[in-house]
Protein backbone atom coordinates (compact mmCIF):
# COMPACT_ATOMS: atom_id res chain seq x y z
CA UNK A 1 0.00 0.00 0.00
CA UNK A 2 1.60 3.07 -1.00
CA UNK A 3 -0.15 6.02 1.05
CA UNK A 4 1.19 8.62 -1.39
CA UNK A 5 -0.67 7.22 -4.35
CA UNK A 6 -4.14 6.51 -2.60
CA UNK A 7 -7.03 9.22 -3.26
CA UNK A 8 -8.82 11.42 0.08
CA UNK A 9 -11.80 8.37 -0.63
CA UNK A 10 -9.41 5.63 -0.34
CA UNK A 11 -7.64 6.93 2.46
CA UNK A 12 -10.89 8.29 4.61
CA UNK A 13 -12.40 4.39 4.34
CA UNK A 14 -8.26 3.01 5.47
CA UNK A 15 -8.67 5.72 8.36
CA UNK A 16 -12.46 4.21 9.53
CA UNK A 17 -11.62 0.63 9.04
CA UNK A 18 -8.58 0.88 10.86
CA UNK A 19 -6.45 0.08 7.85
CA UNK A 20 -4.40 3.36 8.40
CA UNK A 21 -3.43 6.11 11.15
CA UNK A 22 -3.64 9.66 10.59
CA UNK A 23 0.13 9.47 11.96
CA UNK A 24 1.19 7.11 9.28
CA UNK A 25 -0.56 8.70 6.07
CA UNK A 26 0.91 12.68 7.30
CA UNK A 27 4.13 10.98 7.96
CA UNK A 28 4.19 9.54 4.92
CA UNK A 29 3.25 12.85 2.98
CA UNK A 30 6.33 14.52 4.65
CA UNK A 31 8.78 11.66 4.07
CA UNK A 32 8.09 12.16 0.63
CA UNK A 33 8.21 15.84 0.81
CA UNK A 34 11.77 15.39 2.86
CA UNK A 35 13.08 12.96 0.12
CA UNK A 36 12.23 15.49 -2.93
CA UNK A 37 14.14 18.07 -1.24
CA UNK A 38 17.02 16.10 -1.39
CA UNK A 39 16.65 15.73 -5.30
CA UNK A 40 18.73 16.82 -7.97
CA UNK A 41 15.44 19.05 -9.02
CA UNK A 42 13.02 19.39 -5.88
CA UNK A 43 9.44 20.11 -7.44
CA UNK A 44 9.58 23.27 -5.04
CA UNK A 45 5.77 22.64 -4.16
CA UNK A 46 5.87 23.47 -0.80
CA UNK A 47 7.20 26.66 0.73
CA UNK A 48 6.23 25.57 4.10
CA UNK A 49 6.27 21.71 5.55
CA UNK A 50 3.91 22.78 8.88
CA UNK A 51 5.97 21.31 12.15
CA UNK A 52 3.39 20.40 13.80
CA UNK A 53 1.12 18.54 11.33
CA UNK A 54 2.02 15.34 12.85
CA UNK A 55 0.79 16.50 16.38
CA UNK A 56 -2.42 17.15 14.86
CA UNK A 57 -2.43 13.82 13.50
CA UNK A 58 -1.80 12.31 16.58
CA UNK A 59 -4.34 14.58 18.17
CA UNK A 60 -7.06 12.64 15.50
CA UNK A 61 -6.50 9.81 16.13
CA UNK A 62 -6.92 10.09 19.80
CA UNK A 63 -9.89 11.52 18.56
CA UNK A 64 -10.96 9.05 16.12
CA UNK A 65 -10.43 6.35 18.65
CA UNK A 66 -13.00 8.37 21.25
CA UNK A 67 -15.76 7.68 18.31
CA UNK A 68 -15.67 11.40 16.89
CA UNK A 69 -16.84 10.83 13.11
CA UNK A 70 -16.41 14.00 11.21
CA UNK A 71 -16.36 13.81 7.61
CA UNK A 72 -12.15 14.63 6.92
CA UNK A 73 -11.10 13.69 10.55
CA UNK A 74 -7.08 13.02 10.13
CA UNK A 75 -7.21 13.68 6.70
CA UNK A 76 -4.62 16.25 5.33
CA UNK A 77 -4.65 18.62 2.79
CA UNK A 78 -2.14 21.62 1.21
CA UNK A 79 -2.78 25.07 1.18
CA UNK A 80 -1.98 28.10 -1.27
CA UNK A 81 0.24 30.29 0.45
CA UNK A 82 -2.10 33.33 -0.42
CA UNK A 83 -5.11 31.78 2.06
CA UNK A 84 -4.82 32.10 5.57
CA UNK A 85 -4.17 29.82 8.03
CA UNK A 86 -4.29 31.40 11.84
CA UNK A 87 -0.96 31.93 13.28
CA UNK A 88 1.06 30.63 9.97
CA UNK A 89 2.92 32.87 7.49
CA UNK A 90 0.66 34.22 4.35
CA UNK A 91 3.02 35.90 1.98
CA UNK A 92 1.36 35.43 -1.58
CA UNK A 93 4.64 34.26 -2.80
CA UNK A 94 5.83 37.68 -2.36
CA UNK A 95 8.73 39.59 -0.87
CA UNK A 96 6.45 42.56 0.79
CA UNK A 97 5.08 39.70 3.00
CA UNK A 98 7.23 38.27 4.10
CA UNK A 99 7.26 38.03 8.07
CA UNK A 100 3.19 38.57 8.24
CA UNK A 101 1.18 35.93 10.14
CA UNK A 102 -2.29 35.45 9.52
CA UNK A 103 -4.39 36.09 12.47
CA UNK A 104 -7.41 34.23 11.68
CA UNK A 105 -8.51 31.52 9.46
CA UNK A 106 -10.15 31.89 6.12
CA UNK A 107 -13.39 30.30 5.61
CA UNK A 108 -12.47 27.60 3.91
CA UNK A 109 -9.40 26.64 6.07
CA UNK A 110 -11.79 26.78 9.08
CA UNK A 111 -14.36 24.69 7.52
CA UNK A 112 -11.72 21.88 6.23
CA UNK A 113 -10.41 22.32 10.28
CA UNK A 114 -13.91 22.06 11.51
CA UNK A 115 -14.24 18.87 9.53
CA UNK A 116 -11.16 17.38 11.20
CA UNK A 117 -8.73 17.87 8.13
CA UNK A 118 -5.14 18.68 8.33
CA UNK A 119 -2.95 21.58 6.99
CA UNK A 120 0.00 19.96 6.02
CA UNK A 121 1.74 23.36 4.28
CA UNK A 122 1.94 26.45 2.19
CA UNK A 123 2.34 25.71 -1.50
CA UNK A 124 4.05 27.81 -3.90
CA UNK A 125 2.38 30.26 -6.50
CA UNK A 126 3.13 33.06 -8.68
CA UNK A 127 3.41 36.46 -6.49
CA UNK A 128 0.09 37.69 -5.96
CA UNK A 129 -1.60 34.93 -8.11
CA UNK A 130 -0.17 36.55 -10.99
CA UNK A 131 1.33 34.64 -13.62
CA UNK A 132 0.37 31.17 -15.26
CA UNK A 133 3.90 29.06 -14.40
CA UNK A 134 4.86 29.62 -10.88
CA UNK A 135 7.96 31.43 -11.69
CA UNK A 136 7.02 35.04 -10.71
CA UNK A 137 7.63 33.40 -7.02
CA UNK A 138 9.82 35.33 -5.48
CA UNK A 139 10.55 31.37 -3.55
CA UNK A 140 11.54 30.39 -7.40
CA UNK A 141 9.98 28.40 -9.60
CA UNK A 142 7.40 25.29 -8.65
CA UNK A 143 8.48 22.22 -10.84
CA UNK A 144 6.04 19.61 -12.98
CA UNK A 145 6.37 16.32 -11.68
CA UNK A 146 5.75 14.70 -14.96
CA UNK A 147 8.27 16.28 -16.43
CA UNK A 148 11.12 18.54 -13.80
CA UNK A 149 12.08 21.18 -16.99
CA UNK A 150 8.50 22.11 -17.24
CA UNK A 151 6.67 24.77 -15.67
CA UNK A 152 3.48 22.90 -13.48
CA UNK A 153 1.62 25.90 -14.35
CA UNK A 154 -0.22 28.71 -12.38
CA UNK A 155 -0.93 30.90 -10.54
CA UNK A 156 -1.48 27.38 -8.31
CA UNK A 157 1.91 25.43 -9.49
CA UNK A 158 2.58 24.76 -6.23
CA UNK A 159 -0.78 23.15 -5.04
CA UNK A 160 -0.73 21.31 -8.38
CA UNK A 161 2.76 20.10 -7.71
CA UNK A 162 2.41 18.55 -4.36
CA UNK A 163 -0.82 16.52 -5.43
CA UNK A 164 0.90 15.15 -8.59
CA UNK A 165 3.94 14.15 -6.97
CA UNK A 166 2.58 12.52 -4.27
CA UNK A 167 3.13 15.04 -1.19
CA UNK A 168 -0.85 15.88 -0.90
CA UNK A 169 -3.66 13.96 -1.90
CA UNK A 170 -5.66 17.01 -2.17
CA UNK A 171 -5.15 20.61 -2.16
CA UNK A 172 -6.28 24.11 -2.37
CA UNK A 173 -5.58 27.01 -5.33
CA UNK A 174 -7.38 30.26 -6.02
CA UNK A 175 -8.55 31.14 -9.44
CA UNK A 176 -8.70 34.60 -11.05
CA UNK A 177 -8.23 33.93 -14.42
CA UNK A 178 -7.50 29.93 -14.60
CA UNK A 179 -4.91 29.54 -11.53
CA UNK A 180 -6.40 26.30 -10.84
CA UNK A 181 -7.53 24.37 -14.25
CA UNK A 182 -4.21 25.72 -15.94
CA UNK A 183 -1.92 23.89 -13.63
CA UNK A 184 -4.41 20.74 -13.25
CA UNK A 185 -4.02 20.35 -17.11
CA UNK A 186 -0.40 20.51 -17.04
CA UNK A 187 -0.13 18.84 -14.21
CA UNK A 188 -2.55 15.32 -14.87
CA UNK A 189 -5.02 16.15 -12.42
CA UNK A 190 -8.62 17.35 -11.84
CA UNK A 191 -9.01 20.78 -11.28
CA UNK A 192 -12.17 22.76 -10.22
CA UNK A 193 -13.06 26.39 -10.31
CA UNK A 194 -16.79 26.65 -8.62
CA UNK A 195 -19.32 28.91 -9.47
CA UNK A 196 -18.40 32.56 -7.97
CA UNK A 197 -20.14 32.85 -5.15
CA UNK A 198 -19.92 28.50 -3.97
CA UNK A 199 -16.94 29.65 -1.78
CA UNK A 200 -16.01 32.25 0.90
CA UNK A 201 -13.42 34.28 0.07
CA UNK A 202 -13.18 35.57 3.62
CA UNK A 203 -9.49 35.41 4.75
CA UNK A 204 -8.20 35.19 1.21
CA UNK A 205 -5.98 37.60 -0.24
CA UNK A 206 -7.70 39.78 -3.38
CA UNK A 207 -6.61 39.84 -6.67
CA UNK A 208 -9.38 40.62 -8.96
CA UNK A 209 -12.07 40.76 -6.81
CA UNK A 210 -15.04 40.50 -8.81
CA UNK A 211 -13.12 37.24 -10.02
CA UNK A 212 -11.30 35.62 -7.60
CA UNK A 213 -12.72 32.04 -6.41
CA UNK A 214 -11.14 29.56 -4.39
CA UNK A 215 -10.55 25.87 -5.98
CA UNK A 216 -9.75 22.39 -5.83
CA UNK A 217 -7.05 19.84 -7.13
CA UNK A 218 -7.23 16.16 -6.98
CA UNK A 219 -6.64 12.52 -8.15
CA UNK A 220 -9.77 11.27 -8.32
CA UNK A 221 -13.14 13.05 -8.67
CA UNK A 222 -14.89 11.76 -5.58
CA UNK A 223 -12.22 13.64 -3.74
CA UNK A 224 -13.45 16.98 -4.93
CA UNK A 225 -16.79 16.02 -3.99
CA UNK A 226 -16.45 14.92 -0.55
CA UNK A 227 -13.78 18.27 0.10
CA UNK A 228 -16.71 20.61 -1.65
CA UNK A 229 -19.29 19.56 0.38
CA UNK A 230 -17.79 20.96 3.80
CA UNK A 231 -16.14 23.97 2.54
CA UNK A 232 -19.45 25.06 0.18
CA UNK A 233 -22.29 27.32 1.35
CA UNK A 234 -23.18 30.49 3.07
CA UNK A 235 -21.06 32.69 4.93
CA UNK A 236 -21.93 35.51 7.19
CA UNK A 237 -18.55 37.12 6.40
CA UNK A 238 -18.90 36.79 2.38
CA UNK A 239 -21.60 38.82 0.98
CA UNK A 240 -21.09 37.00 -2.56
CA UNK A 241 -21.50 33.25 -0.72
CA UNK A 242 -24.50 31.35 -1.82
CA UNK A 243 -27.15 30.22 1.14
CA UNK A 244 -27.41 26.69 -1.26
CA UNK A 245 -27.11 23.10 0.24
CA UNK A 246 -24.14 21.30 -1.23
CA UNK A 247 -24.14 18.56 1.03
CA UNK A 248 -25.03 15.64 -2.12
CA UNK A 249 -21.60 16.68 -3.47
CA UNK A 250 -20.09 14.17 -0.82
CA UNK A 251 -21.70 11.13 -2.64
CA UNK A 252 -21.91 11.38 -6.51
CA UNK A 253 -23.24 9.24 -8.67
CA UNK A 254 -22.42 8.92 -12.39
CA UNK A 255 -24.65 11.41 -14.68
CA UNK A 256 -26.49 9.56 -17.51
CA UNK A 257 -24.56 10.64 -20.73
CA UNK A 258 -27.25 9.59 -23.03
CA UNK A 259 -29.37 12.40 -23.98
CA UNK A 260 -26.87 14.77 -22.16
CA UNK A 261 -26.74 18.34 -24.52
CA UNK A 262 -23.03 19.00 -24.57
CA UNK A 263 -22.03 22.35 -26.51
CA UNK A 264 -18.69 23.30 -28.14
CA UNK A 265 -18.00 27.12 -28.73
CA UNK A 266 -16.98 27.67 -32.19
CA UNK A 267 -15.09 30.48 -31.51
CA UNK A 268 -12.35 28.46 -29.66
CA UNK A 269 -12.14 25.36 -32.25
CA UNK A 270 -10.56 27.49 -35.06
CA UNK A 271 -8.25 29.26 -32.55
CA UNK A 272 -4.93 29.09 -34.53
CA UNK A 273 -2.81 28.73 -31.43
CA UNK A 274 -4.59 25.75 -30.68
CA UNK A 275 -1.44 22.81 -30.73
CA UNK A 276 -2.36 19.94 -33.19
CA UNK A 277 -2.59 17.31 -30.37
CA UNK A 278 -4.57 18.65 -28.01
CA UNK A 279 -7.33 19.19 -30.92
CA UNK A 280 -6.98 15.64 -31.72
CA UNK A 281 -7.51 14.77 -27.70
CA UNK A 282 -10.45 17.13 -27.93
CA UNK A 283 -11.83 15.26 -30.80
CA UNK A 284 -11.60 12.48 -29.15
CA UNK A 285 -13.58 13.88 -25.97
CA UNK A 286 -16.25 14.65 -28.17
CA UNK A 287 -16.86 11.71 -29.76
CA UNK A 288 -16.99 9.71 -26.49
CA UNK A 289 -19.71 11.82 -25.51
CA UNK A 290 -21.33 10.88 -28.84
CA UNK A 291 -20.83 7.21 -29.08
CA UNK A 292 -22.58 7.58 -25.17
CA UNK A 293 -25.44 9.11 -26.75
CA UNK A 294 -24.61 12.84 -25.71
CA UNK A 295 -26.00 15.16 -28.30
CA UNK A 296 -22.77 17.61 -29.31
CA UNK A 297 -23.49 20.61 -31.28
CA UNK A 298 -21.19 23.73 -32.09
CA UNK A 299 -22.24 26.99 -30.78
CA UNK A 300 -20.74 30.47 -31.69
CA UNK A 301 -20.19 33.03 -28.64
CA UNK A 302 -18.81 35.58 -30.59
CA UNK A 303 -18.22 37.46 -27.72
CA UNK A 304 -16.03 34.97 -26.13
CA UNK A 305 -13.18 36.49 -28.54
CA UNK A 306 -12.95 39.74 -26.43
CA UNK A 307 -12.80 37.60 -23.23
CA UNK A 308 -8.78 38.15 -23.07
CA UNK A 309 -8.76 41.91 -23.44
CA UNK A 310 -11.95 42.42 -20.94
CA UNK A 311 -10.54 40.09 -18.54
CA UNK A 312 -7.30 41.69 -18.31
CA UNK A 313 -9.02 45.19 -18.30
CA UNK A 314 -10.57 44.09 -15.28
CA UNK A 315 -8.28 42.14 -13.26
CA UNK A 316 -5.44 44.26 -13.90
CA UNK A 317 -7.61 46.89 -12.23
CA UNK A 318 -8.71 45.75 -9.51
CA UNK A 319 -5.46 44.62 -8.65
CA UNK A 320 -3.71 47.78 -8.71
CA UNK A 321 -6.49 49.16 -6.29
CA UNK A 322 -6.38 46.01 -3.93
CA UNK A 323 -2.78 45.65 -3.85
CA UNK A 324 -2.67 49.59 -2.96
CA UNK A 325 -2.83 48.09 0.85
CA UNK A 326 0.48 46.72 1.00
CA UNK A 327 2.51 50.35 1.50
CA UNK A 328 5.02 49.48 3.93
CA UNK A 329 2.48 50.40 7.43
CA UNK A 330 0.14 47.53 8.17
CA UNK A 331 1.12 44.94 6.49
CA UNK A 332 4.97 43.07 5.99
CA UNK A 333 7.80 44.31 4.78
CA UNK A 334 8.72 48.33 5.36
CA UNK A 335 11.64 50.03 4.10
CA UNK A 336 11.21 53.71 5.65
CA UNK A 337 14.36 56.15 4.23
CA UNK A 338 12.97 58.59 6.92
CA UNK A 339 12.00 61.04 4.14
CA UNK A 340 7.85 60.68 4.99
CA UNK A 341 5.18 58.48 3.77
CA UNK A 342 5.64 58.94 -0.03
CA UNK A 343 9.24 57.92 0.26
CA UNK A 344 8.29 55.03 2.70
CA UNK A 345 5.57 53.66 0.53
CA UNK A 346 7.67 53.73 -2.95
CA UNK A 347 10.83 52.21 -1.16
CA UNK A 348 8.62 49.73 0.36
CA UNK A 349 7.06 48.69 -2.85
CA UNK A 350 9.80 49.10 -4.82
CA UNK A 351 12.04 46.58 -3.14
CA UNK A 352 8.90 44.32 -1.92
CA UNK A 353 7.39 43.56 -5.32
CA UNK A 354 8.59 41.64 -8.10
CA UNK A 355 8.67 42.79 -12.01
CA UNK A 356 5.53 41.62 -12.89
CA UNK A 357 3.51 42.49 -10.66
CA UNK A 358 4.80 46.39 -11.09
CA UNK A 359 3.51 46.00 -14.63
CA UNK A 360 0.10 44.96 -13.95
CA UNK A 361 0.01 47.38 -11.21
CA UNK A 362 1.51 50.31 -13.56
CA UNK A 363 -0.77 48.78 -16.79
CA UNK A 364 -4.07 48.67 -14.03
CA UNK A 365 -3.71 52.39 -12.46
CA UNK A 366 -3.08 53.41 -16.39
CA UNK A 367 -6.85 52.33 -16.86
CA UNK A 368 -8.11 53.40 -13.93
CA UNK A 369 -6.53 57.25 -14.64
CA UNK A 370 -7.76 60.32 -14.96
CA UNK A 371 -6.64 59.93 -18.54
CA UNK A 372 -9.53 57.57 -19.25
CA UNK A 373 -11.88 58.32 -16.50
CA UNK A 374 -12.18 55.19 -15.70
CA UNK A 375 -13.66 54.71 -19.23
CA UNK A 376 -11.91 51.91 -20.54
CA UNK A 377 -12.70 49.79 -17.26
CA UNK A 378 -16.77 50.10 -17.70
CA UNK A 379 -15.95 49.25 -21.19
CA UNK A 380 -14.43 46.40 -19.98
CA UNK A 381 -17.37 45.26 -17.92
CA UNK A 382 -19.73 46.00 -20.68
CA UNK A 383 -17.90 43.44 -22.37
CA UNK A 384 -17.81 41.12 -19.12
CA UNK A 385 -21.96 41.94 -18.90
CA UNK A 386 -22.42 40.25 -22.48
CA UNK A 387 -20.46 37.48 -21.94
CA UNK A 388 -22.48 36.66 -18.81
CA UNK A 389 -25.82 37.41 -20.68
CA UNK A 390 -24.58 34.96 -23.88
CA UNK A 391 -23.00 32.21 -21.69
CA UNK A 392 -25.82 31.89 -19.46
CA UNK A 393 -28.39 31.44 -23.18
CA UNK A 394 -26.26 28.81 -24.05
CA UNK A 395 -26.74 27.02 -21.23
CA UNK A 396 -30.67 27.59 -21.71
CA UNK A 397 -30.60 24.98 -24.38
CA UNK A 398 -27.35 22.80 -23.65
CA UNK A 399 -26.22 21.27 -20.07
CA UNK A 400 -22.73 21.55 -20.01
CA UNK A 401 -20.06 23.59 -22.41
CA UNK A 402 -16.87 21.78 -24.11
CA UNK A 403 -13.43 22.97 -24.33
CA UNK A 404 -9.91 22.86 -23.97
CA UNK A 405 -8.27 23.99 -20.68
CA UNK A 406 -5.07 25.02 -22.37
CA UNK A 407 -3.90 25.91 -25.87
CA UNK A 408 -0.87 23.91 -25.17
CA UNK A 409 0.81 21.35 -22.94
CA UNK A 410 3.15 21.98 -20.08
CA UNK A 411 5.83 24.54 -21.38
CA UNK A 412 9.62 24.47 -20.40
CA UNK A 413 10.41 27.00 -17.38
CA UNK A 414 11.98 30.51 -18.86
CA UNK A 415 10.74 29.81 -22.32
CA UNK A 416 8.05 32.57 -22.08
CA UNK A 417 9.01 34.33 -18.60
CA UNK A 418 10.08 37.29 -20.59
CA UNK A 419 7.13 37.24 -22.52
CA UNK A 420 4.34 38.39 -21.18
CA UNK A 421 1.91 38.52 -24.06
CA UNK A 422 2.79 34.62 -24.57
CA UNK A 423 1.95 34.11 -20.76
CA UNK A 424 -1.30 35.55 -20.82
CA UNK A 425 -2.39 33.69 -23.70
CA UNK A 426 -1.85 30.65 -21.65
CA UNK A 427 -5.24 31.56 -19.85
CA UNK A 428 -7.24 31.40 -23.97
CA UNK A 429 -9.59 29.18 -23.11
CA UNK A 430 -10.48 29.54 -19.22
CA UNK A 431 -11.01 33.52 -18.43
CA UNK A 432 -14.47 33.44 -19.86
CA UNK A 433 -15.36 31.10 -17.22
CA UNK A 434 -14.27 33.63 -14.82
CA UNK A 435 -16.04 36.17 -16.44
CA UNK A 436 -19.43 34.51 -17.02
CA UNK A 437 -18.97 33.36 -12.86
CA UNK A 438 -19.65 30.04 -13.79
CA UNK A 439 -18.18 26.78 -12.48
CA UNK A 440 -15.54 25.01 -14.87
CA UNK A 441 -13.34 21.26 -14.36
CA UNK A 442 -10.42 20.48 -15.80
CA UNK A 443 -10.71 16.88 -16.47
CA UNK A 444 -7.50 15.07 -18.06
CA UNK A 445 -8.85 14.03 -20.92
CA UNK A 446 -5.25 12.08 -22.56
CA UNK A 447 -1.77 12.59 -23.34
CA UNK A 448 0.73 13.45 -25.75
CA UNK A 449 2.91 11.30 -27.83
CA UNK A 450 5.71 12.97 -25.30
CA UNK A 451 3.10 11.34 -22.44
CA UNK A 452 2.14 15.17 -21.12
CA UNK A 453 -1.30 15.66 -19.88
CA UNK A 454 -3.92 17.61 -21.50
CA UNK A 455 -6.82 18.78 -19.80
CA UNK A 456 -10.64 19.24 -21.35
CA UNK A 457 -12.86 21.84 -19.39
CA UNK A 458 -16.68 20.96 -18.74
CA UNK A 459 -17.89 24.13 -18.19
CA UNK A 460 -22.00 24.20 -16.60
CA UNK A 461 -24.19 26.62 -15.20
CA UNK A 462 -24.29 28.95 -12.06
CA UNK A 463 -24.00 25.99 -9.17
CA UNK A 464 -23.73 23.41 -11.64
CA UNK A 465 -21.09 21.85 -9.98
CA UNK A 466 -23.20 19.07 -9.10
CA UNK A 467 -23.65 18.15 -12.96
CA UNK A 468 -19.90 18.99 -14.04
CA UNK A 469 -18.72 16.77 -10.96
CA UNK A 470 -21.19 13.56 -12.24
CA UNK A 471 -20.33 13.91 -15.95
CA UNK A 472 -16.92 14.04 -15.23
CA UNK A 473 -17.32 10.78 -13.06
CA UNK A 474 -19.23 8.76 -16.03
CA UNK A 475 -16.13 9.42 -18.13
CA UNK A 476 -13.73 8.75 -15.12
CA UNK A 477 -15.80 5.13 -14.71
CA UNK A 478 -14.24 4.29 -18.45
CA UNK A 479 -10.80 5.41 -18.08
Amino acid sequence: MNICEMSLLSLKKALDSGTLTSEAVVKAYRDAWEADQKSALPLNGYIEFFEDAIDLAREADVLRAKGDARPLLGLPFAVKDNISIKGKSCTCGSRILRGYTAPYNATVAERLLAAGAIPLGRTNMDEFAMGSSTEYSSYGPSRNPVNRELTPGGSSGGSAAVVAGGQAPFSLGTETGGSVRLPASYCGLYGLKPTYGTLSRYGVVAFGSSLDQVGLFSREIDDIGLALSVMAGKDSKDDTSADLDFSALANLSPAEIKGLRVALPEEFMREKGLDPEIAAIFDNACQWFRERGAVVETVSIPVLEAAIASYYVIALSEAASNLSRFDGIRYGLRKDPGEGYDELYVATRSEGFNAEVKRRIVIGNYVLSTHFSGDTYKKGMSVRARIQRDVAEVFKSFDVLLCPTSPTVAFKLGSKVDDPLAMYLSDLFTTFVNLARIPSLSVPMGTTAEGLPVGVQICGPHYGEEKILRVAKAWEATR
